[in-house]
């Protein structure tokens, strides 16, 4: 659980604590301690431009940060779909179409890149902060 960084100071220099992480500043005591966890909860608002995170307990607001996703993807994927029109529209060897590589048809939980972006940043997200607290 958090402590004030006057307390963390005292710990390392005692040798009672170890640094784990640098950002966020995050220290793990090397001495046994009992075993009560304060419960922590963790609240998530996903919108569509960002994703805002807080882990509190009953008294204070432990963690708190917000994700700017990523808007780029559709503009890559249909800058990549032009150069490919471009290229299949030049005066070259005629290729027969291939229906058989259509993504939909590989695999059934198929998500659009940008949805899968989406999801994918709110899982590394929690993940992060599970690592940091004991979230109940």
């Amino acid at each position: 659980m958090p402590c004030s960084p006057a307390k963390a100071r005292l710990l390392l220099k005692e040798k009672k604590a170890i640094v784990v992480r640098r950002t966020p500043f995050t220290i793990q005591l090397t001495i046994a301690t009992g075993e009560a966890k304060q419960p922590v909860s963790l609240g998530i608002d996903a919108g569509y431009k960002h994703v805002g995170l807080s882990a509190s307990t009953e008294k204070a607001e432990l963690y708190a940060s917000e994700v700017e996703l990523r808007q780029d993807i559709t503009d890559l994927l249909s800058a990549r779909r032009a150069l490919r029109q471009s290229r299949r529209s030049r005066n070259t060897r005629y290729r027969a179409p291939r229906f058989d590589n259509r993504i939909r048809t590989k695999r059934k939980g198929w998500l659009a890149p940008t949805v899968e972006n989406r999801i994918n940043v709110h899982l590394s997200r929690i993940e992060t902060v599970l690592r940091l607290l004991p979230v109940t």
